[in-house]
C-alpha cells in the first residue's frame, strides 16, 4: 500500500509500505477514507521528527472496516467507523481507576504504531466508534479533536449562562466555541490574532470576537463582560504568550484549561501569575480525548452532536488531498506562506 512516512524533521516521503496484518484477535483493519492533519503533526515535521524513523503517522481518521480478528463483536466488516488513537496499557494506577488520559504508558496511534497517513490501518476493535450515514467520512475524521476539546470543557463543569473565552481559533479552539454553544454558554468570546479566523468564529457560534494584537486581553474582555471576565477560559492556542494571558481573562473563582502545548518555556509575568492566587482561580490540565468506559462519553457524545448537525466541521476545512501532496503541504504548514486550516487527505485517490 502507499503511505507517508516520516523520517526525520522536514523529511517525509510518500512510498509503498507494507499492508497492516492482524496478529491480535481483537484487532481489526481500517481503510482508510480521511485523515487529518493534527497541529502536533506540524510541530513532528517542522521540529520535532519522528519517535521512530520511518514511521507512518496520523491519528486522525475514519474509515471501513475491511477485516477482523476472531473475537471482534463490535464491529463487522462495511462498517463505517471513526477511530480513537489513543493506546492504553490497562496495568498502571489510573488505568485502573478508569483514567485513561493519565495512563502512564499511554501510545497514540501513529506515534510509534503505524498510523492512518495510509491507505490501511490496524487498531484494537475496541477503538472503533460506529458512525451512522448522516456524518460524513470528513466529519468522522474529526471526532477526535472535537472529542479533545469536549474532554476539556467536562472539566470545568461549565453551566448554562457561563461566560467563556476561547483564546485560539485554530481547529480545537474552534470546536471549542461551537461545544460552549451546545452547553449554553451565555456569552462565548474568541480571541486570535487573525482576523479570518476570528471571523469563522463568530459563523461557528462566538458572540463577541477580540484580535489580541497589540492590546491588553483582559482589558479588552472587561469591556465586552463590563469588567466581571470570563467564568471559563479555554487556552486552545498553545503559545507561551497567550499560556500566560490565560490567567488574567477569568473571573474570581473562575477556571482555566489548557487545552494546547506551548512548544517553547512559557514565562509568565508577576502580573498573570498572581491571578492564579489572588482570584483563586482552578487550573485545568487537560490531555487526550478519552475516559471511561473506553474510550468515553466523548466519542459517543461527539458522534450524536455532529449527526445533529451541531458540531459541524465542512467551515474547518481549507484544503482537501491525495497523500501524495503530503509533502507540499507540510512545508506550507512550515513556512507559513499561507492561511491553511483543516488539511483533510483522501489515501484511496493517489
Amino acid at each position: 500500500m502507499k503511505a507517508l512516512n516520516l523520517y526525520g524533521a522536514r523529511d517525509i516521503r510518500f512510498e509503498d509500505t507494507k499492508n497492516p496484518v492482524i496478529e491480535n484477535d481483537n484487532e481489526i483493519i481500517v481503510k482508510v477514507k480521511v485523515a487529518g492533519i493534527c497541529g502536533s503533526d506540524g510541530h513532528r515535521y517542522a521540529q520535532l521528527g519522528p519517535y521512530i524513523e520511518g514511521m507512518t503517522w496520523g491519528h486522525e481518521f475514519s474509515g471501513i472496516v475491511e477485516e477482523i480478528g476472531k473475537n471482534v463483536k463490535n464491529v463487522k466488516v462495511g462498517d463505517r467507523v471513526a477511530v480513537c488513537p489513543a493506546l492504553y496499557c490497562g496495568e498502571c494506577e489510573s488505568c485502573k481507576k478508569g483514567e485513561f488520559a493519565r495512563c502512564e504508558k499511554l501510545k497514540v496511534i501513529g506515534a510509534k504504531d503505524p498510523g492512518a497517513f495510509a491507505e490501511y490501518v490496524k487498531v484494537p476493535a475496541e477503538n472503533a466508534i460506529l458512525i451512522p450515514d448522516e456524518v460524513s467520512f470528513e466529519a468522522a475524521s474529526m471526532v477526535e479533536p472535537a472529542c479533545v476539546s469536549l474532554h476539556g470543557l467536562y472539566k470545568t463543569g461549565l453551566e448554562p449562562g457561563d461566560d467563556v473565552a476561547v483564546i485560539g481559533c485554530g481547529t480545537i479552539g474552534l470546536l471549542a466555541i461551537q461545544w460552549a454553544k451546545v452547553f449554553g454558554a451565555k456569552r462565548i468570546i474568541a480571541l486570535d490574532i487573525d482576523d479570518k479566523k476570528l471571523e469563522l468564529a463568530k459563523q461557528l457560534g462566538a458572540t463577541d470576537i477580540i484580535n489580541s494584537m497589540g492590546v491588553e486581553p483582559c482589558e479588552e474582555l472587561e469591556k465586552i463582560t463590563n469588567g466581571r471576565r470570563a467564568d471559563v477560559v479555554v487556552e486552545s492556542a498553545g503559545s507561551p504568550i497567550t499560556s500566560a494571558q490565560a490567567f488574567s481573562l477569568s473571573k474570581k473563582g473562575g477556571k482555566v484549561v489548557f487545552l494546547g502545548i506551548p512548544y517553547g518555556d512559557v514565562m509568565v509575568k508577576r502580573f498573570y501569575f498572581e491571578k492564579i492566587v489572588r482570584n483563586e482561580l482552578q487550573v485545568f490540565g487537560s490531555w487526550n480525548a478519552i475516559s471511561s468506559p473506553f474510550p468515553g462519553k466523548e466519542w459517543t457524545t461527539t458522534v450524536e452532536f455532529m449527526r445533529q448537525g451541531k458540531i459541524k466541521t465542512e467551515p474547518l476545512v481549507t484544503h482537501k488531498l491525495p497523500l501524495s501532496e503530503g509533502s507540499n503541504i507540510f512545508e506550507k504548514i512550515a513556512e507559513r506562506v499561507e492561511s491553511i486550516g483543516k488539511v483533510l487527505f483522501y489515501p484511496e485517490k493517489n
